[in-house]
């Protein structure tokens, strides 16, 4: 096994651990166990199991990021926002659903989560709320951002929402539903004249 997949595997059964058990159960040797290796080895990539925690967190908070940059609403001004809004919440669900493991750790994090991990997700929730505010200031006319800000904080919040629903009873709520339920919703409440 190359060096490289060796650290991806060893990730993946840390990541594992995490969040079947929550953060207290990843060890050291709980990894090197589910990876068949000696603890050497991890001790010789990570440092230890603050090093292997520490790279988790990165590895699935950079590709959580990474899956929202491609799905982030580009500006509402260049089309129809409900449509362009359905179309950016649509392509988020779709990440959540095919790297459920990432959205869990982001948008569920297990018992015993570092506070790195939460500082991390705090900083790129920041980032989001940020590119959406700019994204939604043209369509509501808002020069001072209060109200663009207000509006972000809304649709943020209901697709965190709408993903862990996906995340914890996918048969109940699957992408379509919860996009028939948003169509309505903006129908209804966003775009009610």
């Amino acid at each position: 096994m190359s060096a490289a997949q060796r650290r991806r595997q060893l990730l993946d059964v840390a990541t594992r651990l995490a969040i079947e058990q929550g953060f207290h159960a990843v060890s050291v040797e709980r990894v090197a166990r589910g990876a068949g290796i000696t603890r050497a080895v991890i001790y010789q990539r990570f440092g230890g199991r603050q090093g292997l925690l520490e790279a988790v967190i990165r590895r699935e908070t950079s590709r959580a990021l990474a899956q929202v940059t491609e799905s982030a609403l580009s500006g509402l001004e260049t089309g129809d926002p409900k449509e362009l809004m359905l179309e950016s919440l649509a392509a988020h669900l779709g990440a959540v659903r095919d790297h459920p493991t990432t959205w869990r750790l982001v948008l569920i994090p297990p018992d015993g989560a570092p506070t790195s991990l939460r500082r991390s997700i705090a900083r790129g929730q920041a980032l989001i709320l940020e590119h959406l505010t700019r994204a939604v200031r043209p369509a509501i006319g808002d020069g001072s951002s209060g109200e663009a800000e207000l509006t972000a904080r809304v649709l943020c919040a209901i697709s965190d929402e709408y993903a862990r629903l996906l995340l914890t009873d996918p048969g109940r709520y699957p992408p379509e539903r919860l996009l028939r339920h948003a169509r309505r919703w903006l129908d209804d409440v966003a775009f009610a004249r």
